[in-house]
């Protein structure tokens, strides 16, 4: 007898075993194999086997593994139903296979190319021959080998399968679990952490893992509902309720039992709910325990609470409530509002919302406040106007009306528009255009309250003004003594001549720089004065506050003759204290022959000051002529200059009408607007001589630019 075995085990080194087992015919022989793999052979093989035989050899593998036997060649005695020579196959005391003969018939078998598998990891082979062999039968070659076992599929033994995963390895298997299970002391099962749910919440739902599917074995879970004191917790078992029972004992293996308080309720198992359990507590607790077998399905608790009910509450007057419930418990909140254009009051600060909540006493935690009316306060006044209220005794509060409107008579609004103003809900005064800012009253620009009569064309030799027929002229006097003339625009500028405010002319200076003017205190500027030198009552004098010459005047061809004095204040306006108009852009140029009206207290004929305020109307002379008269006595006319008179003279300006108003009427709008300033010529009222004045109207961007004064 020959055999050859391998020893191995995985992740171990292996070694060869040769066994060589002499036997003598008539007794009995075994072989003892372990290895991955070998090779048995009968006695004598390939020449023909001894008689009397009987030839055990016991294979055994490693633990996880079965045994694969498979012959090479096969050839003995032919007998029937293998009653003479034969090969048995066993294992954990089965028989597998009994093999003889040369070839397979109806009471004979041999292996021919099928192979015998053990489900275990031994295999026992018994040769046994009879008496003879005269034909010589040559026995046989088998071959056997470790085969890994699929524990994973073959699930040879259930009770020890796992629970969850399995996974196999060569020679073994182990088990896994899923996500948020974690496997047992005995590696097989599977099982939950769940000791340590806390519920904080007013409702919710709590079920056993995996619900409605199976729950996991060998588990112990606590669940705490924790509420306030106040609460009262109710549970609601669903249809759905499978814990493993027993029918003789009450709840030997899985169970579920609830703690309420100094209540108890359970346990419970089997397949009926419990259905609704009012606890009457605000902290519950939910011990579920399964043991190591099982496959039921769980349970599933839907938990709610109530709270102390607290009365119901109402809105209060001009406000509203949110939310309307018909009856509010512990811990509800009720958002009490006013309505738009009122307010809280409450502890003397003034809120819009206010937030109340029911607490366990039943109580709400606060009274609910009044809901006042917002008070917008008394408007601010409107310079140089007047507020009119619309409600009764002068309300304030929200929803009340106020009109903003101008004195009647010297003011009049900056822009058409409504000057109507609503308390509103955040605490102003707003109007729809402009918000919250205040109209501007403008005062009334170029309309005299004295009309004025025919005028004659002669201001040397000429006639007097009507007392305010020119409320807009400004005399600068010295020592009481006017040396020149202006006009007042808007309620706090001069426009006079910009000569006026330098010293007289010097060729060795031909650019004077604002350096060089007139010390502010030396003169003085009146307002609303007729007479020359006699006061009248209606005069406003006052210093200037400051001095602006046009920045492109030269001071030797008097282009850019021009110049502004601002006020230290504003004047009050009267019927002989008023603002000439600006020119609109829209106000087409002057033409030749358009009459303008020019006015100052200069001298005469006779070189003498007048007694009174005098004015000329006279005609805007051609652009052209004027230019070519004063280029003959070598004199410039530049396009910043107006020429106005006749040319046979007799009717112009003369010295001290410096600065004073060359004004024109708009016929469309009926108001007198500034055309020019009075700047320069050749003597008063000469022959073929003209007056030269300072266009406004190519001055105007920088007007506006310096004083803000709008157009009329």
């Amino acid at each position: 007898m020959r055999a050859v075995g391998e020893v191995g085990q995985s992740g171990m080194g292996c070694f060869w075993l040769f066994v060589l087992c002499l036997f003598s015919p008539g007794g009995a022989n075994v072989t003892e194999l372990a290895g991955m793999f070998g090779q048995i052979q009968s006695p004598n093989y390939p020449e023909g086997y001894p008689s009397d035989l009987d030839v055990t050899w016991n294979i055994t593998v490693p633990t996880g593994f079965r045994i694969k036997l498979y012959f090479m060649h096969f050839d003995l005695e032919p007998s029937y139903l293998c009653e003479y020579d034969y090969v048995k196959v066993a294992a954990d005391d089965d028989l597998l296979e009994t093999f003889c003969g040369r070839e397979s018939t109806d009471t004979e078998q041999i292996p021919g190319r099928e192979f015998v598998l053990t489900n275990s990891n031994t295999m026992t082979i018994t040769f046994r021959t009879d008496f003879s062999n005269e034909e010589r039968f040559t026995g046989f070659e088998a071959h056997y080998s470790a085969v890994d076992i699929d524990e994973c599929v073959e699930k040879l033994d259930e009770a020890l399968f796992c629970d969850h995963y399995c996974h196999n390895y060569i020679g073994g298997f182990y088990c896994s679990c899923r996500f948020s299970y974690i496997l047992h002391s005995d590696n097989r099962t599977c099982k939950v952490e769940c000791s340590d749910n806390v519920f904080t919440e007013k409702s919710g739902v709590i079920n056993s893992p995996d619900y409605p599917n199976s729950y996991p074995k060998s588990s112990d879970c606590l669940y705490r509902i924790e509420l306030e004191e106040g609460f009262s917790i109710s549970l609601e078992f669903a249809d759905i309720f499978d814990l493993e029972d027993h029918p003789d004992v009450p709840c030997p293996y899985d169970y579920l039992k609830i703690k309420a308080g100094m209540q108890e309720f359970g346990p419970f198992c089997g397949d009926e709910s419990p259905g609704r359990i009012d606890t009457n507590s605000s902290s519950v607790q939910i011990l579920f325990h399964s043991d190591d077998s099982g496959d039921n399905r769980g349970w599933k608790i839907m938990f709610t609470s109530v709270g102390t009910p607290c009365p119901v509450v109402y809105p209060p007057a001009n406000g509203t409530i949110e939310p309307v419930l018909d009856g509010y418990s512990f811990k509800d909140q009720v958002q009490i509002r006013c309505n738009i254009g009122f307010k809280f009051v409450k502890g003397g600060d003034e809120v819009e919302a206010y937030q109340i909540e029911c607490e366990k006493s039943g109580m709400w935690s606060s009274s609910i406040p009044t809901c006042k009316a917002i008070d917008c306060g008394i408007p601010r006044s409107l310079q140089d106007g007047f507020i009119t209220f619309y409600t009764k005794d002068n309300l304030t509060l929200f929803g009340s009306q106020i009109e903003y409107s101008c004195f009647a008579i010297f003011y009049r609004m900056e822009t058409e528009l409504n000057s109507t103003y609503t308390c509103m809900e955040n605490g102003f005064w707003v109007n729809d255009e402009l918000g919250t800012d205040l109209p501007i009253c403008q005062p009334e620009c170029g309309r005299p309250r004295t009309q004025r009569s025919s005028i004659q064309p002669k201001i040397a030799q000429g006639r007097v003004v009507s007392k305010g027929s020119s409320p807009w002229i400004a005399m600068l006097s010295k020592n009481g003594i006017p040396f020149c003339g202006g006009s007042l625009v808007g309620d706090k500028w001069i426009i006079t001549a910009a000569h006026c405010l330098h010293p007289p002319y010097d060729p060795d200076i031909p650019n004077l720089s604002n350096s060089d003017l007139i010390n502010i205190t030396s003169f003085k500027v009146i307002l609303g004065r007729q007479k020359t030198l006699r006061k009248e009552g209606t005069e406003q004098v006052f210093r200037a506050k400051r001095i602006i010459c046009h920045r492109s005047y030269n001071s030797s061809t008097f282009e850019f003759d021009i110049a502004l004095l601002e006020l230290p204040r504003k004047v009050t306006i009267t019927d002989y204290v008023m603002p000439i108009c600006l020119p609109e852009n829209s106000i087409p140029t002057l033409h030749p022959g358009d009459m303008v009206i020019v006015s100052g207290w200069g001298k005469q004929f006779l070189h003498s000051i007048p007694e009174t305020l005098m004015e000329i109307e006279i005609p805007i002379a051609d652009h052209d002529k004027c230019k070519n008269v004063y280029a003959q006595l070598g004199r410039q006319v530049t396009d910043d200059m107006i020429c106005a008179g006749l040319k046979q003279g007799g009717s112009d300006a003369c010295q001290g009408d410096s600065g004073g108003p060359m004004v024109a009427l708009d016929k469309k709008s009926n108001r007198w607007f500034l055309a020019g300033t009075v700047s320069w010529g050749d003597g008063c009222g000469e022959d073929n001589r003209y007056g030269v004045y300072s266009d406004v109207k190519k001055s105007l961007k920088w007007i506006k630019n310096v004083t803000n004064v709008k157009d009329f």
